[in-house]
């Protein structure tokens, strides 16, 4: 049930991705078997298009959580964290990174190519 369930909310969840955005390009790749609904072993590698910088970090899917409170139900996206701050990588190709609990560093909008 649970494989069905990642299946239909989003299937692009075991595949690697790339989010473009105005300022950076980002690599995701997922590591876990395709088909589990969620991934404790998430590769992410951004490129800051301005700088040439790059940054790679380990991170795991995002889900907002069913009725029960435990459960994954709706995938997210992707979390990362680097000490303080915080990578989300959002389902529709938001880019938002969060210093603290609200410090926005990064907050751009961009493009999945698959």
């Amino acid at each position: 049930m649970k494989r069905l369930l990642a299946i239909a909310l989003w299937s692009g969840t075991a595949s690697a991705a790339v989010l473009e955005t105005p300022h950076y390009v980002v690599d995701i790749s997922p590591q876990c078997e395709e088909g589990n609904v969620s991934c404790d072993r998430v590769a992410y590698q951004g490129k800051s298009k301005r700088s040439g910088q790059a940054i790679t970090l380990e991170g795991r899917t995002w889900h907002s959580r069913c009725a029960d409170g435990v459960t994954p139900c709706r995938f997210l996206g992707y979390r990362f964290e680097n000490g303080n701050v915080t990578y989300y990588v959002h389902e529709d190709g938001r880019l938002r990174v969060v210093r603290g609990c609200d410090h926005v560093l990064v907050d751009e909008q961009g493009t999945w190519r698959r």
